[in-house]
């Protein structure tokens, strides 16, 4: 079963058709750099990968890793998560307004932005490219059990799959199930099993031994 909640009514999206202007001038500024043999356009996919997939959504991590640990924070995460988060120390643009959804055995959680690529970057870094490509954007909504397939997500047929749609005024973090056999793990080896996918929703939380 598959419950969408689509906010599109007045969205003031920054859509992903037109870079703003900081967008606009940083790659400017890094063609020209690049014309100058100033820069590695390869150094600079690496450090952006580095951020998108590793530094980034460390910050996601400990929030997810502190809610499995701590009830009390738990209970506030889903009622503020705004006010939650920012009590971590992880806010600014792009994340002012926050929502978390859990998952659950009966439930789970898929974030898209329909219409552009609205994104929590204080809390889980740089979006991806998939995250902003118009066949993910479409298809999460048209078929999210087919796009979890292709992410290697396969849920049991009775799952309901939420698909939540970020906005310009909202954006959604997962809070993935804690895996079996992590009783007595610290936060911190657990935020090393909270990957960024699977506080998307295309993925979901590593068991303890792939973290090894």
């Amino acid at each position: 079963m598959n419950d969408h909640h689509h906010h599109h009514d007045d969205h003031h999206h920054h859509h992903d058709n037109r870079y703003s202007d900081m967008e606009a001038r940083v790659r400017a500024l890094e063609t020209v750099l690049t014309e100058k043999g100033l820069v590695d356009p390869a150094a600079i996919n690496a450090i952006v990968e580095t951020y998108e997939t590793k530094v980034g959504p460390r910050n996601g991590a400990q929030v997810v890793a502190k809610a499995w640990t701590d009830p009390v924070y738990a209970e506030w995460l889903q009622r503020d998560a705004t006010a939650a988060i920012a009590s971590l120390g992880f806010t600014g643009r792009q994340g002012e307004h926050m929502r978390a959804v859990f998952n659950t055995n009966e439930t789970h959680n898929l974030v898209v932005c329909t219409l552009c690529s609205c994104y929590p970057w204080s809390v889980l870094g740089l979006p991806p490219v998939w995250y902003k490509a118009p066949a993910y954007r479409s298809r999460a909504v048209i078929d999210p059990r087919g796009v979890l397939d292709e992410f290697g997500v396969v849920l049991p047929q009775d799952t309901k799959i939420r698909v939540w749609d970020s906005t310009a005024e909202l954006r959604y973090l997962v809070v993935p199930q804690r895996p079996s056999g992590t009783e007595g793990m610290s936060e911190a080896d657990l935020a090393d099993l909270v990957t960024r996918d699977s506080m998307i929703g295309t993925g979901l939380a590593l068991a303890p031994e792939a973290a090894r």
